[in-house]
């Protein structure tokens, strides 16, 4: 083995070693989300929740920060339902549409 393959194999394992790393962090920070989530949905938001994790990430991640936001800012008291969630969605997903008027 040449000095450059050793070099090579130390920093794939370097490599390796940061990403394996990286999604143990992700993984603890997912659980704690959806600990959180546990404690301030009913099981109706939940599984509404669920359906837009599978559907738009994008979306999700979004409600879980807005709904984590709300509830440090106090403004959460018992469990949101479905019908609150709904609601919630609703305005995260609302685009604002641009009007071109031509003259």
């Amino acid at each position: 083995m040449t000095e450059l393959d050793e070099i090579k194999q130390r920093k794939m394992e370097e490599l390796k070693k940061k990403y394996e790393q990286q999604q143990e962090m992700e993984r603890r920070a997912e659980e704690q989300m959806d600990s959180l989530m546990r404690q301030l949905l009913s099981e109706k938001a939940k599984a509404r929740l669920g359906n837009v994790r599978m559907v738009n990430k994008e979306l999700y991640f979004k409600a879980v920060q807005a709904i984590i936001y709300l509830y440090k800012a106090g403004q959460i008291k018992g469990k949101l339902d479905g019908e609150q969630l709904k609601e919630l969605l609703k305005k995260l997903a609302e685009r604002k549409e641009i009007k071109i008027k031509r003259k």
